[in-house]
This record gives C-alpha cells, sequence and structure tokens, in this order.
C-alpha cells in the first residue's frame, strides 16, 4: 500500500488495491442507487470516502458490515453501537458532559438528557468492526475511529491511512496538520 497518494480523496482504484489486501472475501461493489438506497433505509449518508470504498467492493466476514446482504436488525444494532455505548458509560459509568448542563439525580431523567444531546451529533457508521466514519454526506479525511463505548481513539487519519495501518501494517500517518473536528466525538478522543 506504500504506492498510495497521502492525500486527497480515495479513489476507486486505491479501493480496490486495498480491498485485495484484505485476504477476505470481497462482493463487488455497491452501485450508485443501492448506496442510496442503505441510506435511505438507515437515515444517514456515508463520507464520499466510504462511498468509493464501497463502490469498489463489499468486503464480508464477521468484521465488515454487509449492507447489500446484511441482517438489517444487525446492521441497525451496529450503527447504534456507538451512541448505546456512551448511553452505557452514563448509565453505570457516572459519564456525564458539562455541556449537557446538571446531571439529573434520576438516571433515567439523565438517560433522557444524554439521548437528547446525542440526537444531534453526527451519526458514525461502521467501517470494520468497531472501527468507524462520521456520516456526512460528500466528506473526505475525517478520522476513523475506534469506539468502544465513551474510550475513543483515531485508527486512521482518514481512511486510506486507516487501511493502510489497519491491513497493510504501515504506521498511522504522523501528519502535523490537525484533524479535521467530529461535532461530539473528537472531544471524547484520548
Amino acid at each position: 500500500m506504500s504506492s498510495v497518494q497521502p492525500t486527497g480523496a480515495l479513489t476507486l482504484e486505491e479501493a480496490r488495491a486495498v480491498q485485495v489486501s484484505l485476504q477476505e472475501p470481497v462482493r463487488p461493489g455497491l452501485s450508485d442507487a443501492e448506496l442510496d438506497e442503505v441510506e435511505k433505509r438507515f437515515g444517514f449518508r456515508f463520507s464520499a470516502d466510504h462511498r468509493t470504498f464501497l463502490a469498489a467492493g463489499v468486503p464480508i466476514g464477521d468484521r465488515w458490515p454487509d449492507w447489500r446482504c446484511g441482517d438489517p436488525a444487525q446492521l441497525r444494532k451496529r450503527l447504534d453501537w456507538p451512541v448505546d455505548g456512551v448511553l452505557y458509560d452514563v448509565e453505570h459509568n457516572a459519564f456525564w458532559l458539562p455541556d449537557w448542563g446538571m446531571r439529573p439525580i434520576d438516571l433515567s431523567d439523565a438517560l433522557a438528557v444524554a439521548r437528547r444531546h446525542l440526537a444531534e451529533v453526527p451519526q458514525l457508521v461502521p467501517v470494520c468492526g468497531h472501527r468507524y466514519l462520521p456520516a456526512i454526506a460528500g466528506s473526505t479525511g475525517y478520522p476513523v475511529l475506534s469506539v468502544y463505548q465513551t474510550d475513543i481513539i483515531v485508527y486512521g487519519n482518514d481512511l486510506r491511512d486507516y487501511l493502510a495501518h489497519e491491513f497493510g501494517g504501515e504506521p498511522v500517518e504522523s501528519n502535523t496538520a490537525p484533524l479535521l473536528e467530529i461535532p461530539f466525538w473528537s472531544g471524547l478522543i484520548e
């Protein structure tokens, strides 16, 4: 993967080259109509790089969301995972952000307040396992986040960097430019 360009939008050719190196089965890519249908069905928009990656091919296996043939309930569960993890920490680990105001004493009230705030944050869309990209239509260059409850770390400065790091054995790019900020989620990055 060292021939991958360090900047700019992910190209279809780069995505196909990465998918060959995955050592996992890859089905034919999703058409624009199929991608649009997934977005409509689940109520989010893929980032431009994520759309390109899925147009090149759809990796299959336990870690990869199968947007063409996957169980809709399982896909919904994966989409809900980041917010559900934050709510878990609100309930079990006393997580609370100052921006949310005073934490209500009653747990059900605290969860309701947290849900209201979380309904306003960008949706995170699974790439592989618990690695996520924000659902910001037409965007490129957002970091890929590893999400486990409120334990959020950057797993790639963008989708290209994540793929090189996770599947090509290359280190995460040492880029001095600041990461693009993802409202709410970037504030949880450790």
